[in-house]
């Protein structure tokens, strides 16, 4: 992986590095409990409200420096297993199995000078590889895997967060809520006006799931802790420059969020300009119900420098050559696309439930920051381990079948390359994925503290990997183990 040199657009967020670290050596921790267990999201608990009159007003949810919210190390081994396949191109599986291992860290600062407004910054560091290079899905199988792919970041130390978060309270009503990654303890408004602007991960305030949102606590394949199909705009790592703006309401939420596009297809480099590329997302969460189920409706629009799949073969045929989408790159494409996400609890306090997904793009212009799927549908659920004694265990299973637009599958039946698939032909099926895992809470030392460590193995199957009736099944066994402060 190569170093790209930081844009003047992707500079500005770092002004907030230098006040974090200037403060770095009076780093004080919250005394509060970790993110639950289950999402690594904040519990929440209602409180009253503190009113003055007929306003309520925040109770100084402020620091005099920045606080450490959190940390965490997660380490996975992953074995493909050997598989059929006869004949493989450059993105292919390696039809003779695999193993590898994948470490991140991470290190997560906050700081509330005022009750409305907050800083954050994030440090993560990622190491090793995905099996067979982190290509040849659609859904990937580990979900802490940074794409390889054509920039070639380095595995160093870098910032993953660096926004700012600004609150507009509205009504008397208060919640708790608890240390964890990118909260501040405290209270604040249960509806609020929000707004958030920097660098961040788009799948932090979207297409969000109790049940299905983390590859380090939950379920690792990417087509079961997000929609992919929900090409979000991002670098390479995940991350991208932008600001969400939303209404946040205990019964529903409307959130909007515009971020920069990478310059290239699957590329750690950012545009400079809203103006030339950007995706823009638009999502509306609906929690009324006494049952806690919730539902979230996602539509999103990117406009890049995107190649055209259609074109694309059209020019080779022309030509006689292989198709090259990357050839047909041209500025002010779009892409366009919806998503569904539903959650249900179940029992033992929602601990055990449900969960869905379905998403869908047109498909017509190359895949450009996320995975090459452009139809998802996914479904499982999650079990306590109360019901055996355990009460902080899960054990968890899910589904999810994957497809792409006739343009798509057209290009890579003809031999064309993306920047995740190309067997060099293509007999097309569905690719469907069934992952199954345990999560062990562990307590060591035998007194509880801080640091919660979950060791965690999973079991994932692949059929029709690639979307190629031709190559698979393929199986992948993992270990996971994950420590958080």
């Amino acid at each position: 992986m190569k170093h790209n040199r930081l844009t003047p657009s992707q500079r500005w967020p770092h002004w907030l590095l230098g006040a974090l670290v200037l403060a770095a050596d009076n780093l004080c921790a919250a005394d509060a409990k970790a993110a639950d267990a289950d999402t690594g999201e904040p519990v929440v608990v209602t409180a009253p409200a503190v009113t003055s009159g007929t306003q309520a007003t925040l109770p100084g949810a402020t620091s005099t420096w920045p606080m450490l919210l959190g940390a965490q190390y997660t380490f996975i081994l992953q074995n493909q297993s050997r598989m059929y396949a006869p004949y493989s191109g450059p993105l292919s599986l390696d039809p003779n199995g695999d193993t590898q291992p994948t470490h991140t860290i991470g290190i997560y600062l906050g700081w509330a000078p005022v009750s409305w407004g907050q800083l954050d910054l994030d440090l993560e560091k990622f190491m090793g590889s995905g099996v067979s290079s982190a290509t040849g899905l659609g859904g990937l199988t580990n979900g802490d895997v940074v794409r390889e792919g054509a920039s070639g970041v380095r595995k160093q130390f870098y910032i993953a967060r660096s926004y700012a978060r600004f609150m507009l309270p509205f009504g008397d009503t208060l919640k708790t809520v608890e240390r964890a990654q990118d909260q501040i303890p405290g209270r604040e408004s249960a509806t609020r006006l929000e707004l958030k602007i920097g660098r961040m991960a788009l799948p932090d305030d979207f297409d969000q799931n109790r049940y299905a949102s983390s590859a380090r606590t939950a379920f690792m394949n990417w087509s079961l802790w997000a929609n992919t199909a929900w090409d979000y705009a991002a670098d390479t790592r995940g991350y991208t420059d932008g600001f969400v703006i939303g209404f946040i309401s205990p019964e529903w939420s409307l959130k909007y969020g515009a971020y920069l596009m990478p310059i290239l297809a699957n590329h750690q480099a950012l545009e400079s300009s809203f103006r030339r590329a950007h995706g823009q997302n638009l999502e509306l969460t609906l929690s009324p119900w006494r049952s806690g189920t919730i539902v979230r409706l996602l539509a999103y629009l990117n406009t890049a420098r995107m190649g055209d799949y259609r074109d694309a073969l059209a020019i080779a045929a022309a030509s006689g050559t292989v198709p090259n989408i990357v050839a047909d790159d041209r500025d002010g494409r779009h892409k366009r696309g919806f998503g569904l996400n539903a959650e249900q609890p179940m029992a033992d306090d929602g601990d055990t439930g449900l969960f869905l997904r379905w998403g869908w793009d047109d498909g017509k212009t190359e895949t450009f920051a996320f995975t090459e799927v452009d139809r998802v549908a996914s479904f499982g659920g999650q079990l306590a381990g109360s019901h055996w004694g355990r009460r902080d265990d899960r054990l968890a299973v899910a589904f999810a079948s994957e497809a792409l637009s006739g343009p798509h599958r057209d290009y890579l039946a003809a031999g064309g390359s993306g920047f995740l698939l190309d067997d060099g032909r293509l007999n097309y099926g569905h690719e469907q994925i069934l992952e199954a895992y345990y999560r062990v809470q562990l307590v060591w030392p035998q007194q509880p503290g801080p640091v919660r460590w979950q060791l965690s193995p999973d079991f994932q199957t692949v059929r029709d990997p690639g979307y190629n009736r031709d190559r698979g099944p393929v199986h992948f066994w993992s270990l996971r183990l994950h420590l958080e402060y």
